[in-house]
């Protein structure tokens, strides 16, 4: 895993404190390879290894995205996982829509910011850690709704066109960052139906065997960035290793 890694790579993981986020400090835990993990959470974490750093940030408001980079420091990073996104927040009378006429723009709004410029402006936070001549890989969660061209069954506004949206962003950043670094790898990523509060509202509706533990998709993912090439930056996959249609 993650062959195209130095020994002693550094890493970054947002939504530290989430299912997936959590399962992917663990699952690079289990390897020798990495040297430096920076786990981001809004939450205090601890995960009992000297070589996990914690950061209690809120990357969606600029703030934690400074405390970021000033924490990277220019450094180069070898890998950036991140797993922000939201779906819904019953606090915030967030969900997703079925019908035009549930359409909100204070809502539509929240998960563009959320979903789509949080992750642009977290790879403008840490540019400067991804510039040189070292092997980089950037991997960023989507969804397969957020497919212009899979999308048969509609519903899901602002979910889907965030992103959508999404894809958009990390595809244009992956061609300008190949400029600066020939050797850097800029994915976005399907993950599946993972047993997580994202998802929880949902569940009754998976189909059985297709809802999966964090632990598994946090291996699955990691296996399939591991398997792409610099030429492949700027694509799209699901949890299987499958590409997925923009």
């Amino acid at each position: 895993m993650l062959e195209r890694l130095p020994d002693d790579f550094t890493a970054v993981v947002t939504g530290a404190g989430g299912g997936i986020g959590q399962a992917v400090v663990r699952c690079l835990l289990e390897t020798s390879q990495v040297g430096r993990i920076v786990a981001v959470s809004r939450q205090p974490l601890a995960f009992g290894d000297d070589r996990v750093e914690t950061l209690e940030a809120d990357l969606t408001q600029e703030a934690g995205l400074v405390r970021l980079g000033e924490r990277l420091d220019g450094a180069p990073l070898h890998l950036l996982f991140n797993t922000l996104g939201m779906l819904h927040d019953a606090a915030r009378d967030i969900a997703p829509e079925k019908r035009l006429e549930e359409l909100d723009a204070d809502t539509l709004a929240t998960l563009f910011h959320v979903n789509a410029i949080t992750p642009a402006l977290l790879l403008k936070a840490v540019l400067g850690s991804l510039k040189g001549q070292h092997p980089t890989l950037v991997a960023s969660l989507s969804a397969r709704v957020g497919s212009i061209e899979d999308n048969g069954f509609g519903g899901w506004y602002g979910y889907r066109a965030s992103k959508a949206a999404h894809n958009m962003l990390l595809r244009t950043a992956a061609i300008e960052l190949a400029r600066y670094n020939k050797r850097a790898i800029v994915l976005c990523l399907h993950p599946g139906t993972t047993d997580t509060a994202l998802s929880q509202p949902f569940q009754r509706r998976v189909p059985e065997g297709k809802l999966f533990s964090p632990e598994y998709v946090a291996e699955r993912l990691l296996t399939v960035i591991s398997e792409r090439r610099p030429e492949e930056s700027g694509t799209f996959w699901d949890w299987a290793g499958k590409p997925v249609p923009w």
